[in-house]
């Protein structure tokens, strides 16, 4: 509520506990996840699972942007989502644990929090989308206050991006240094899926630094490289645990 004006006096002890019932929440939740994945046999994940630890990076980037009092709408949306996502921790029965080493072990963990991060931007993406067809509508009323400036929202899209980013190509690279057969036949799909959407990012990326790309151009480019991404990953998961009844690993 305190980021409509009318609230702007009386917001703060409700920001406050809200804050802190999140971060609360997060901690739960994280705990909760950490004891589903992490095994003893190594490292257990599930589809319901993974869209659960990217609703906890929803409540995280939530959490950060209620420091700001202009993102504080965004970060409402984002929350619902991560309380709906949450829901799914446990739904489906994991398959076989990873149990190869520290160095896959890695690269799993460090491949769902890249797709879990360019998720979390991919919602941010379509929040900005809205703005813009709101402006574009002049559909201008009191509801406009929940919405942060579309600059503002465009600059966490572009810091989310280059998170993600960077830690798609550290999942990708260690991928090839860790992974057997990376493209053996259960992986080829994933694998030249998750080098397209890198590089779909990374041009999307250098047109922002070099030729100040923004607004409906890069929103769209970035929205075709998480469609990428998630053929690439959630698509592999679904037809392997849930057609083909076997796990990656």
């Amino acid at each position: 509520m305190s980021r409509l004006p009318r609230y702007a006096d009386t917001g703060t002890p409700f920001l406050v506990i809200g804050v802190l019932a999140l971060l609360t929440g997060i901690v739960m939740h994280s705990l909760t996840l950490i004891g589903m994945i992490v095994v003893p046999d190594g490292i257990q994940l599930s589809l319901a699972n993974s869209a659960s630890f990217v609703g906890l990076q929803l409540a995280v980037i939530a959490l950060l942007g209620s420091l700001d009092a202009r993102l504080r709408g965004l970060a409402g949306g984002l929350l619902l989502l991560a309380a709906v996502a949450a829901i799914a921790t446990g739904a489906h029965p994991a398959g076989a644990a990873v149990a190869d080493g520290w160095s896959l072990q890695a690269h799993v963990l460090i491949s769902l929090f890249a797709y879990g991060l360019l998720s979390v931007g991919a919602i941010v993406a379509i929040f900005a989308l809205a703005q813009d067809h709101r402006l574009r509508a002049r559909n201008l009323n009191s509801i406009n206050a929940l919405f942060a400036p579309l600059e503002t929202t465009e600059r966490l899209l572009f810091g989310i991006t280059t998170a993600g980013f960077l830690s798609l190509f550290l999942a990708v690279l260690s991928g090839f240094l860790f992974v057997n057969d990376l493209f053996a036949q259960h992986l080829v799909h994933k694998t030249v899926l998750s080098i397209a959407a890198l590089l779909v990012f990374g041009v999307l990326l250098a047109g922002r630094r070099f030729a100040g790309w923004r607004g409906r151009r890069a929103v769209s480019l970035y929205l075709w490289g998480f469609v990428i991404l998630c053929l690439a990953y959630f698509g592999s998961r679904f037809v392997l645990e849930i057609v083909l009844n076997r796990s990656w690993g």
